[in-house]
Parts: C-alpha cells; sequence; structure tokens
C-alpha cells in the first residue's frame, strides 16, 4: 500500500481547497480561450472579470467537450498555442452548451474542471467530516490518505475485525474515495487487508454515485453567466445521501461480510500456478506496464507461494512501488479483481 501523507496534511488541504472554490455556470458562447502561458480562460460574470488558467485535466475535459483529440492539444500547446485557441473557441462559439467551470482562488485562480451544468458536487470536505468520525467510531486505523489533482482517498482497516488467512493476519478494510472534477464516482469500497505485508486488496464496490443531479437553474436564460450555489432541495437531498454513506460504512466492516470475504481469500490459496505464465495473464487482462509486471513477477517469487493467492498479494505489493498514488489504487483494485476471476482462467497455468 502507498503510503501517502499524513491525516493532518491531507485535510489541511481539504479545508484550504473549501475556502479557495469557486465554481461558474457559462454558455461556452461567453467563453474565450487565451493562448497566454499555456492557455487561460477568460469570461464576464456581471462587471467582474476573470481569467483562470486551466489544469492538464481541466484542458483534457475542454478537448473532449470539443471533440479536439488529446493528442493533438499536446501537438499545438507551446509554440502552436494560438492554433489551440482558434480551435477551441470555434468550437466554443458554433456549438454551444451550458458548463460548470470549477475553479480555485489559489493564488493564480486555477480552473480545475469543466463539466456539464448538471454536475451535482459532492465535496471532499462533506465527506471527511462523514466518514472520519465513523471510521473512528469503527475502531478503525487510517493506514493512508492523500489528494491528487483528480482525486482524495482514505484507507483504513478495523483491528477489531480480523481472521486468519493462509497464515496471515488479515483486517476488514476500506477504501473510501472522491473526485470533484468529474473523474468518477464518490465510492466506498471494502479491502482485505494483510497486516504482515501491508498490503490492500480492494473487493467489488459497495457504493457509488455519480455527481449528477437536478439543476436549480434549468428555467433560466441559456446565456447566462452566473456564480453557482447549492438550493435547500439539493442540499436536503445531499443530507440522506450522506446519511447512506454512514450506513454503507458500517456494512463494510460487518463480520459476516468479512468472514465471506476471507473464506474466498483463503481459498485461493488451493489454485497452484506457474508464476511466469499467471503474471503474464495479468498484465494483459489488466494492462499492467512492462515496469509493473516485472515488480508482480519479482514480488511473486520472493513471496514463494506459486498460487492465486500469492499473485494477489504480488500484484497489491507492487501497488507500492508506483510513484502515482490514482495508479497504486487501481493495482490494488485489480488484486481484489483477480480474487473474482473464475477457476476457468488459470486452466493450462496450473503447476
Amino acid at each position: 500500500m502507498k503510503e501517502g501523507r499524513s491525516l493532518a496534511t491531507v485535510l489541511t488541504q481539504v479545508k484550504e481547497e473549501q475556502k479557495q472554490k469557486r465554481d461558474f455556470i457559462v454558455p461556452t458562447s461567453k467563453l474565450r480561450f487565451d493562448p497566454i502561458d499555456e492557455g487561460r480562460i477568460a469570461f464576464k460574470i456581471g462587471k467582474e472579470e476573470h481569467r483562470t488558467t486551466p489544469t492538464r485535466h481541466c484542458l483534457r475535459q475542454i478537448a473532449t467537450q470539443a471533440h479536439i483529440p488529446a493528442t493533438y492539444v499536446d501537438r499545438m500547446q507551446g509554440e502552436h498555442a494560438g492554433l489551440l485557441a482558434q480551435n477551441i473557441n470555434y468550437w466554443w462559439k458554433n456549438t454551444p452548451k451550458r458548463r460548470m467551470l470549477r475553479t480555485l482562488l489559489n493564488g493564480e485562480h486555477k480552473a480545475r474542471a469543466f463539466l456539464s451544468d448538471g454536475y451535482r458536487p459532492l465535496e471532499n470536505s462533506d465527506l471527511a467530516a462523514i466518514i472520519l468520525p465513523k471510521l473512528e467510531a469503527l475502531n478503525c486505523n487510517i493506514l493512508s490518505c492523500e489528494m491528487t489533482e483528480t482525486r482524495f482517498y482514505i484507507q483504513a482497516a478495523s483491528p477489531k475485525v480480523q481472521a486468519k488467512a493462509v497464515g496471515d493476519v488479515v483486517q476488514a478494510g476500506a477504501v473510501i474515495g472522491n473526485s470533484e472534477v468529474g473523474l468518477g464516482q464518490l465510492f466506498l469500497d471494502p479491502m482485505i487487508y494483510t497486516c504482515s505485508c501491508m498490503n490492500g486488496a480492494i473487493m467489488p464496490r459497495a457504493m457509488g454515485r455519480y455527481h449528477i443531479g437536478r439543476r436549480k437553474d434549468a428555467e433560466e436564460d441559456f446565456d447566462k453567466a452566473r456564480e453557482y450555489y447549492t438550493d435547500a432541495t439539493k442540499e436536503m437531498d445531499d443530507r440522506a445521501f450522506w446519511m447512506k454513506v454512514n450506513d454503507v460504512a458500517d456494512g463494510l466492516f460487518d463480520r459476516d461480510r468479512f468472514k465471506a470475504m476471507v473464506e474466498k481469500f483463503t481459498s485461493s490459496a488451493e489454485q497452484r500456478i506457474k508464476p511466469v505464465e499467471a503474471v503474464e495473464e495479468v498484465t494483459k487482462r489488466f494492462l499492467f506496464s512492462e515496469k509493473e509486471s516485472d515488480a508482480i513477477l519479482n514480488h511473486f517469487i520472493e513471496g514463494g507461494r506459486p498460487n492465486v493467492y500469492g499473485l494477489i498479494n504480488a500484484v497489491t505489493r507492487a501497488a507500492s512501488d508506483v510513484e502515482s498514488y490514482d495508479r497504486s489504487i487501481e493495482m490494488q483494485r485489480a488484486g481484489g479483481q483477480i480474487l473474482e476471476l473464475p477457476k476457468s482462467v488459470w486452466t493450462g497455468l496450473g503447476k
């Protein structure tokens, strides 16, 4: 499991960004892409003029909405920024749509997301305020947390809900995450945490919610640019949603559900496999890079368990080697997905 940063450091960033957020609903016909300094987005709200610099993720979303290939965007940046601006401005004007522009007033006014005007923000600060007291009440230890450019993560496990699996002590765990910039769901996923090697295999999703919902301003003029504010109806709906988050968190640490997962985890040790062939299979299935595949094979061989259980642990151990926290989570999730594969996958790969 990748270490990430301290909970205090991540929460400080969450709180600071909550203060800096400004969201706008703006028709693309009222936006202008300026090529200065690799690109800025300019627009007006009443008499107030705004210039905001898009992140790489935000620029990708702008390009996708305008049907401009990402590779072409990369070629146009730098010396050809003017051509990029010309392309974006043409499509903004000639195919007008309303968009939510999520920004941060963090000293440089950063545009972090370019989303549908029906996007319903579910904030990291709200998730932290709900889930951290719940994890504390469930006697959980925070194992790792991070906030990347696109996602917020918390990984936790409870020593109060643990068992033995193939000689290892494993605990019931959870991975909780959210994206405020349109890159996936808010999610709560169960995890089997192996204490000896500090690896976590993320199991199939317990709860997910896309950030889409009712718009307050559906009846307002299409071409009106304005700052976005939540309304009472949305707040009431969100309160009900956060109550569900509480309930799902309880379920992640349910003893009977954990026992069933551990039994399945333990039974994976009965399926013996050839290390090289098995790693080739999961590399192809989960699109691991050559470097990731080599790390998995090394950990698999070093672990000395030539079975599916050993392969899962090798994948989740290799997850801590990658540089990107987002990618590390993807590899932990692949570990859980390997456990769910049918036995037919290993036919011909056994010893």
